[in-house]
């Protein structure tokens, strides 16, 4: 590169992450709205809205209130992947869609859940069940000649709502190549029976059967065949939208429980504002310190990564935005672990440039050879942690969804800033005459350290670790606690509503209330928020008994003068549905399944594949005794910190197994399989002290100007950066090395 085009890059460089900046913090434009501000947060960072349903009728059986709450989940997923549903009290069903402030909107778009008819175009008589008349749009129409109840009685009814199973949009390609939009619908055993019979009749003269919604027709598809196959596709369908629309009808309508709105309102943030400015104020200082601590340490190459990640930060909040992703506290886990993977790709980088300094080789081959020689472990460390993150994206649900979506952006964003960008500012800063090799550093010697034989001490260790846990767990269970100090997203407790007479701010809410309640139910975990335009709070906590309930009562008119007949509480359900629980461990399973066989497959060995998800599962039964003995809150932040020891934990170790595979194609006779190992570990131990310094600076800062429940996201996290650090140096190696020996192929 030319010394005027490297001052050219620069320049450019520079004036990029001001232009960026100036978008995300100012935009562009009349409204003046950036970037960042543009970003949609969750119901933990900004509020939304909140909206209460009464089961009409009877009480409902636990199964009936299960089955409606899971399939209102997947209607609101629509809104937000981060929307909560969850049952509150014995008949009532709650759900919280944050980044949304006009509840009459969304209820209009909900309809009245556990309506849903379709109904035949003629009676058993034959005579028509509809007119043609006027839409409330004002256009004309297909109308009901009689009502549903009418309809029924004469067998005109040919489905209810609840028998279909699942209803999906979809878009294919036909014969002329244009794409075509259908909705699929999957039957369950007796409506594929009920459908195959009316559809068998109304196949003879190609009638419509009428989907109606709420009392009117949504749509009316004609039979051409009959369907017997207990899956049906609406087709002729203008575009993905309608479809989807029309798709998301058929399955708000195909609850078992009809649901009346008893209650909606705007809601505040769980967290406060206090919690956000202080978590913005952690990562900027942390992001402050990381990017010092690179120039002190990798001189002219650490301030080269230093501009490639102020991009990296600018490019993730237009993306953020662009991509239209629910940013929560979960998702902040994502980011903090891509930068981490971010400063880790430079810093393997800067690492073999120096070890190529001190090779004799010149500053500008050092640079090209460094980028090259660290391409393979950087692509196979990034590209195992975003099979976790797609797998967990496809199949997790809430704040697995969006852990995953940041997580996934970050490692894109992050290797593109690392491979590309770095590597063009280095070699501008080369260009305008920064050559000494003083400027890059060099590789010094250093006494190595014999790691693999002390493998059986680190195996011991760790051992006495978990199944100190365990027996935490045990003693706790034991002891009526609880194995773990499952937070009420877990467990369900009691939401108390409480109008104060004066308008109370979130500050004063976390400075004088909270602490009060806290000091009643013994947890940390207590979410508050408020409802817009009224001095109505909502305090959630674990389950209160009736003392307790007592206490907070008294608490709440001696001390603040609240009308004792303004407090009503209400037990909810756990916000984590067993179905999230259970589609967070397939999926964790599943990626970690993908992991190994792609480790498999680039290193051609599936004892590396083994050793790194051994590694990994240490860690996780690490974290979880840290869980178990500390009594840690177990809350949604529980699933985001133990995804991200996951994504920590495989990255690290893969690097070392990427010197180790290096290692073994240079092995000479005199080597011994145990010294490969040491001196792969050695070479990259450096690495791992600086990538796991600098999440922890993140980490820590965020720990330290935190609130209460950004201390206990924090914490752990902290704790499992550190055991992925260790694993990765003391056991990822060692186990392969017993696998090797102990394992042998055969000729």
């Amino acid at each position: 590169m030319k010394k005027s085009n490297g001052i050219i890059v620069l320049i450019a460089a520079i004036l990029l992450i001001a232009g960026l900046g100036f978008m995300v913090v100012f935009g562009v434009g009349s409204e003046k709205t950036g970037a960042a501000e543009g970003i949609k947060l969750g119901l933990d960072l900004a509020g939304g809205v909140s909206i209460t349903y009464q089961v009409e009728g009877d009480d409902p059986s636990s199964e009936d209130m299960s089955d409606t709450i899971y399939k209102l989940q997947k209607r609101v997923e629509n809104y937000s992947t981060e929307a909560q549903v969850y049952q509150e009290g014995s008949d009532r069903i709650n759900i919280e869609i944050p980044g949304v402030s006009d509840a009459n909107a969304i209820l209009a778009d909900l309809g009245k859940p556990g309506s849903l008819y379709f109904v035949s175009q003629n009676n058993p008589e034959g005579e028509p069940n509809y007119t043609i008349g006027m839409n409330a749009d004002g256009t004309a129409g297909y109308v009901l000649a009689k009502s549903i109840e009418e309809l029924d009685a004469e067998g005109s009814v040919v489905l209810m709502g609840t028998d279909v199973k699942a209803a999906q949009a979809k878009g294919s390609s036909n014969d002329m190549g244009n794409t075509e939009y259908v909705v699929e619908l999957t039957l369950t055993d007796e409506g594929s029976k009920k459908f195959a019979d009316a559809t068998t009749i109304a196949a003879i003269t190609h009638e419509v059967i009428f989907i109606v919604y709420d009392g009117a027709i949504y749509s009316a598809p004609t039979v051409n065949e009959a369907i017997t196959g207990g899956q049906a596709y609406i087709t002729n369908i203008g575009g993905y939208q309608e479809a989807e629309d029309l798709a998301s009808t058929i399955r708000i309508g195909g609850l078992k429980l009809t649901l009346s709105e008893l209650r909606s309102n705007v809601v505040g943030a769980q967290l406060g504002s206090e919690a956000i400015q202080t978590s913005i104020k952690a990562g900027i200082i942390g992001f402050a310190i990381v990017i010092l601590f690179m120039i002190a340490v990798y001189f002219i190459p650490g301030l080269a990564s230093s501009i490639a990640l102020c991009l990296y930060i600018v490019f993730m909040m237009v993306c953020l935005n662009f991509f239209d992703i629910t940013l929560t506290l979960p998702g902040v886990a994502g980011i903090i672990l891509s930068v981490g993977m971010a400063v880790d790709a430079n810093v393997i980088i800067f690492a073999r440039i120096r070890e190529e300094i001190a090779e004799g080789k010149t500053v500008s081959s050092a640079i090209k050879i460094g980028f090259q020689k660290a391409l393979s472990a950087i692509i196979d460390g990034n590209v195992t942690t975003l099979i976790a993150a797609l797998v967990l994206g496809i199949m997790g649900t809430g704040a697995i969804k969006g852990f995953a979506q940041t997580l996934a952006l970050g490692i894109i964003l992050s290797m593109i800033t690392a491979v590309f960008i770095t590597k063009l500012i280095l070699n501008a800063f080369y260009a305008i005459g920064l050559k000494d090799e003083k400027f890059y550093g060099k590789a010094k010697e250093k006494k190595q350290i014999n790691f693999l034989s002390k493998r059986f001490i680190f195996i011991a260790i760790s051992l006495v670790v978990i199944v100190g846990g365990f027996v935490a767990m045990g003693v706790n269970k034991a002891n009526g606690k609880g194995s773990l100090n499952y937070s009420l997203e877990f467990l369900g407790g009691t939401s108390t509503n409480v109008t104060f007479n004066e308008d109370m701010t979130i500050e004063q809410l976390d400075a004088d209330v909270v602490p009060k309640i806290e000091a009643i139910t013994g947890d940390a975990n207590v979410q508050t928020q408020k409802v817009a335009g009224k001095n109505e709070v909502i305090f959630k906590t674990r389950t209160l008994s009736v003392d307790e309930r007592e206490q907070f009562n008294q608490v709440m008119t001696e001390q603040f003068g609240v009308d004792e007949s303004k407090i009503t509480a209400e037990t909810i359900s756990s916000t984590v549905s067993t179905e999230m629980k259970r589609s967070a461990i397939i999926a964790v399973l599943i990626a970690t399944i993908c992991m190994l066989l792609y480790i498999w497959f680039r290193f051609k060995d599936l004892r590396f594949g083994a050793s790194s998800v051994l590694a990994l599962c240490h860690d996780v039964l690490v974290v979880l005794a840290f869980y178990a003995i500390a009594r840690v809150s177990v809350g949604s932040t529980f699933i985001a910190c133990m995804l991200t020891i996951v994504g920590y934990s495989i990255n690290a170790t893969i690097v070392i197994f990427d010197r180790v595979r290096e290692s073994l194609r240079e092995m000479k006779n005199k080597d011994s399989l145990e010294d490969v190992v040491n001196k792969s570990i050695n070479q990259t131990l450096t690495r791992s002290i600086f990538t796991s310094l600098t999440t922890l600076i993140m980490v820590v800062v965020l720990y330290i100007l935190g609130v209460t429940s950004i201390k206990e996201f924090a914490l752990p996290l902290m704790v499992g950066i550190l055991c992925g650090a260790y694993s990765s140096v003391c056991l990822a190696g060692a186990i392969w090395y017993m696998l090797k020996t102990k394992i042998v192929k055969k000729a």
